[in-house]
């Protein structure tokens, strides 16, 4: 027994030598888009923001993915062609990016409260703003997209379920050792590349890309979030087909016709479920509109019907 401690004080202090060592490289961490920066004081937190376009011009409101990374970042290739005719509001979501990323217990329900309150109270428009929202940041907006008076929304690769929901995952991932270990395990160039990051896209993610989402995994506090959805707590409880059920704009999903999870296969029966529209990328995961942002930009092109696949 006397010999097992000793090992695993070993293993521990090795871990939190690890641990010091990867948690200085971050930096500072430039705007993931162009544009205005700005905050939303949302809960006691800074949420910071991008602004692009003109101010009279009808709002489009990016949301990113959640993930073990997500920054606004991932709209670098559609951005400013969408501010020439919109303005766009790029926010990095609580617990990611450039916002606060406090040592909460991060929730579904926190990201939807969240998104509902940004479309309730940053748009500076009479418009009703069209929304792009990418991931689990889909169903978020479609269970707000009601409360919002949403004119357009377009979800990409949606998902609600990304796992069995654990506690003690969660707190082993938020344990100030054991659980820093193992996400800079996940956070490592090597890790981003093989998976939180390249696991989404059909060919080799941008260098410049892994870059960003390395040095935004490397802030202090971005552990946080990624550990509750790691643990199963972001997923929202309802599927994205009842999440649309009361959803009265136009719906658009945007899917790469290589995506595995979630499937063309599901996106193709949740477009036959809610009458939305179905726009398939080729040679495409996870990220259709950073892998291929002109045909991402033709299938959000406001009032554009775009084709059916």
């Amino acid at each position: 027994m006397k010999g097992r401690s000793v090992a695993l004080a070993a293993g521990a202090g090795i871990a939190a030598v690890g641990n010091r060592a990867l948690g200085r490289g971050g930096g500072e961490l430039p705007p993931g888009l162009p544009g205005d920066q700005d905050h939303y004081r949302w809960r006691g937190m800074d949420v910071s923001y991008a602004a692009l376009g003109d101010p009279e011009d009808p709002p489009i409101v990016l949301f990113h993915d959640v993930g073990v990374v997500g920054t606004s970042r991932e709209f670098v290739g559609v951005a400013e062609t969408l501010a020439e005719d919109h303005r766009v509001y790029a926010p990095d979501m609580p617990g990611y990016g450039r916002s606060d990323r406090p040592p909460l217990t991060y929730s579904a329900s926190i990201y939807e409260a969240f998104v509902g309150d940004f479309l309730a109270d940053v748009p500076a428009s009479d418009d009703s703003p069209a929304v792009v929202a990418v991931g689990l940041a889909g169903s978020y907006a479609a269970l707000a997209a009601p409360g919002a008076d949403v004119e357009q929304l377009v979800l990409v690769t949606p998902v609600a379920d990304t796992g069995s929901q654990s506690v003690g995952r969660r707190a082993l991932l938020r344990s100030p050792v054991l659980g820093t270990a193992i996400y800079n395990g996940l956070t490592s160039g090597g890790g981003l590349r093989s998976g939180a990051v390249g696991a989404r896209f059909y060919g080799a993610p941008p260098a410049e890309f892994l870059e960003y989402c390395w040095t935004a995994a490397h802030q202090p506090g971005a552990r946080y979030a990624p550990a509750s959805y790691l643990g199963g707590h972001l997923d929202p409880g309802i599927e994205v087909e009842a999440a649309l059920a009361d959803v009265e704009a136009d719906v658009t999903l945007l899917w790469g016709r290589e995506s595995t999870d979630p499937s063309l296969e599901s996106g193709r029966d949740l477009a036959a479920a809610t009458d939305a529209r179905l726009v398939v990328v080729d040679y495409a995961k996870r990220l259709p509109h950073l892998e291929h942002p002109a045909e991402t930009l033709a299938a959000l092109e406001l009032g554009l019907v775009p084709p059916t696949v």
